[in-house]
């Protein structure tokens, strides 16, 4: 059997014409070459969002939020917070200190029955109302 390249001896191109047989040159250059120019039509039809700045990212100084907690969440997981080491009990009073742990600030939503002293940066108008008539108090901590 005689191989297709013996065929060509004597054949500058081996019938692939002047450009195939050299590298990259078929198919217009490799990879994303000639966008900008004479692959151009295929980028404005088949993906038009390819070249530029799209939107605009905020400073994550703006855009970060605050992590908050809410009243009942506390009581709910009073045990786990001083298994952690966050809360403490003396004489049937507990002592929570949400600034350690990373909250922000303290909501009001739900019901509190136990009386807790709460260390936190911030607290609702709400928080603070419901937590004084349980018998606890706010310390604010920054």
């Amino acid at each position: 059997m005689v191989s297709r390249t013996s065929k060509f001896r004597g054949s500058r191109t081996h019938g692939r014409g002047k450009k195939a047989g050299r590298g990259a040159g078929l198919r217009g250059g490799r990879g994303n070459a000639g966008l900008h120019k004479h692959k151009w039509l295929s980028i404005v039809k088949y993906d038009p969002d390819h070249f530029g700045h799209h939107g605009f990212k905020r400073p994550q100084s703006v855009v970060r939020s605050k992590i908050t907690m809410n009243l009942s969440e506390v009581e709910q997981i009073l045990p786990a917070l001083s298994k952690d080491g966050f809360a403490e009990e003396k004489d049937g009073k507990w002592t929570v200190d949400l600034a350690k742990m990373g909250v922000d600030k303290l909501l009001g939503s739900g019901r509190i029955s136990k009386p807790v002293t709460i260390k936190v940066a911030e607290a609702s108008a709400s928080a603070e109302k419901k937590l004084k008539a349980a018998g606890g108090k706010l310390v604010k901590e920054q």
